[in-house]
């Protein structure tokens, strides 16, 4: 499976402009982290911008999400490599993990959004976004509060957390036309 084929097979199931940009997002962390982790760039970029195929068809039910997420995706023959994290992503449902996949999935899709509101903060411009002010937020539970602070921490076993926001920043600065932000 290609960047294409997963962009495709995302836009058959994800119709809302949040939610797309969302995967996006939380992919373009991904493809980031991969280096710094030890995992493959391309692999990881996938699972992220599939990570939340299965929600809108859920209706978000948590309680069906990950596992339905991968139905879709055995079904449309992509990879075990990729499918498996994302059904266990729902850390709610199976757990935690010890794979470095898993925990960047579930640190990048919570990074990602709180990113994202610190640049609605700031006009929706992510290129004003700093390590420094992602911190700062961070740090104010009320900010972004769907934003699973201890799901962002567990990726301080590969870096520590002022690498990663400077990461997921720049991240999302390369991709700031893709989701939306200036």
């Amino acid at each position: 499976m290609d960047r294409n084929h997963a962009l495709a097979l995302l836009d058959g199931h994800v119709h809302k402009e949040s939610l797309r940009n969302h995967c996006l997002a939380t992919a373009a962390i991904m493809r980031a982290a991969a280096p710094v982790m030890g995992g493959d760039p391309d692999r990881w970029e996938l699972i992220g911008i599939l990570h939340d195929i299965d929600f809108e068809e859920i209706d978000e039910d948590i309680d069906r999400h990950g596992e339905a997420g991968y139905a879709i995706l055995k079904e449309a023959g992509v990879a075990e490599e990729i499918a498996e994290p994302i059904r266990r992503h729902n850390y709610m449902k199976f757990g935690d993990f010890d794979e470095p996949a898993d925990i960047a999935l579930t640190a990048a899709d919570n990074i990602s959004g709180l990113v994202i509101a610190c640049a609605m903060v700031k006009r929706g411009k992510v290129t004003d976004v700093t390590a420094k002010s992602v911190k700062k937020k961070f740090k104010e539970k009320a900010f972004a509060a769907g934003c699973n602070r201890d799901r962002i921490r567990k990726i301080e076993a590969y870096m520590e957390l002022p690498e990663f926001y400077g990461l997921a920043v720049g991240a999302l600065q390369e991709i700031r036309d893709d989701i939306g932000l200036s």
